[in-house]
């Protein structure tokens, strides 16, 4: 099987891990963990960083730290992983959706901006959502396939409107928006993913990054179990959402090899595009010209893609279909939501390739061999 997305354990992963073991570090508490967060921050374009375990975790964290509480509305694209609604539900808040742009397929900032004017009210210094009452707590862009959202409009509304923003940047370590790095966008926190699948893993784990001090340290606060003092005093109620010194260990490995790993990754979205763009009925990933993409995820937009994953899984490739929208999954099919043809047109006809930092130009050939083939068929 060529698989879809796997590690690329290159480095000093193995290196790091035994020096764990040796120094007896290997929970929550270490030198790695240290030297993660400062790598992140450095890569990420960020003043602050601050390692957790998930990225899950780092949107729930971001969004308590931001304001968010219970009974608020979070503004979600409805074009994304399931783990951004529910970081806001953990929240006790519920997600509104609006669309994504059928150029760039993350957060539209034209239907924000309509979504704002026509059903929002103003009440005292909050934004009320004028249909349930509720406040609107924060924005969560989201940076899609490696690739990071339109932030200029989206901040300036966000901004016009003083609502804050977080930003999902599960995957997009190693993208640039205007020449700049996630990092440093202007969101008051973003956050990122180090799952298996990511382009850098720890096998698991997340990050949240900022510029603002007291923000990621009330995150910090809130992920290491609300400890003020070291007679035990918990001065809020808080999560043990700590990264290990493990996890950082691989993490640093993989951060190190951040150029190589996302330069392997546009060879391989670059060698697709070139092979693929002409083939009937195909057509290719956004790429925005203001942006460009770590391309975390690979593949192309096209019909019949449960077909496609069966005929191609027969042949030994792993090709899957991606995220179906956040107002089709059960829990959040009554959230509030602006019209959303965009979402629903593309999830259907999305089809991710193998697309390995460490995927080996035969075995990629093979690939679109095949995809040509059964597309032909």
């Amino acid at each position: 099987m060529i698989p879809l997305a796997v590690p690329h354990l290159a480095g000093n992963e193995a290196r790091y891990l035994q020096e764990c073991v040796d120094t007896n570090f290997v929970s929550s508490v270490g030198p790695f963990v240290d030297r993660f967060e400062s790598l992140v921050a450095e890569r990420s374009g960020a003043a602050h960083a601050v390692a957790v375990s998930s990225g899950t975790a780092g949107l729930h964290a971001a969004l308590l730290a931001a304001g968010v509480s219970r009974d608020d509305l979070v503004v979600v694209p409805a074009f994304t992983f399931v783990a951004s609604a529910n970081a806001v539900s953990h929240c006790g808040a519920l997600p509104w959706l609006v669309d994504v742009s059928e150029a760039e397929w993350t957060l539209d900032p034209e239907q924000l901006a309509g979504a704002f004017e026509r059903e929002t009210r103003r009440d005292g210094e909050s934004l009320v959502h004028a249909a349930s009452g509720r406040r609107v707590a924060a924005v969560l862009p989201v940076h899609v396939l490696g690739a990071p959202a339109d932030m200029d409009p989206i901040l300036a509304l966000a901004r016009a409107h003083g609502v804050p923003v977080v930003a999902d940047a599960a995957a997009a370590l190693g993208s640039l928006y205007r020449g700049e790095p996630p990092g440093a966008l202007g969101a008051d926190l973003s956050v990122f993913s180090f799952n298996g699948n990511k382009t850098v893993t720890a096998g698991g784990g997340g990050a949240i990054v900022g510029a603002d001090a007291s923000l990621c340290d009330r995150a910090r606060h809130l992920t290491t179990t609300g400890r003020s003092d070291d007679d035990y005093t918990h001065d809020v109620v808080a999560f043990n959402s700590r990264m290990t010194n493990l996890q950082a260990a691989v993490g640093c490995a993989q951060l190190e090899q951040l150029d190589a790993l996302v330069a392997a990754k546009r060879r391989i979205a670059q060698r697709y595009d070139e092979a693929l763009g002409d083939a009937p009925g195909v057509s290719l990933f956004p790429r925005a010209p203001w942006a460009q993409s770590a391309c975390w995820m690979s593949g192309v937009r096209v019909s019949g893609v449960p077909e496609l994953v069966e005929r191609l899984g027969e042949r030994g490739i792993g090709a899957r279909p991606f995220w179906k929208p956040i107002h089709l999954q059960p829990p959040y099919r009554e959230a509030p939501r602006a019209p959303l043809p965009v979402s629903e047109a593309i999830w259907s006809e999305i089809l991710t390739l193998p697309c390995s930092a460490g995927l080996a130009p035969e075995d990629q050939e093979t690939v679109i061999e095949a995809l040509l083939d059964c597309l032909a068929r």
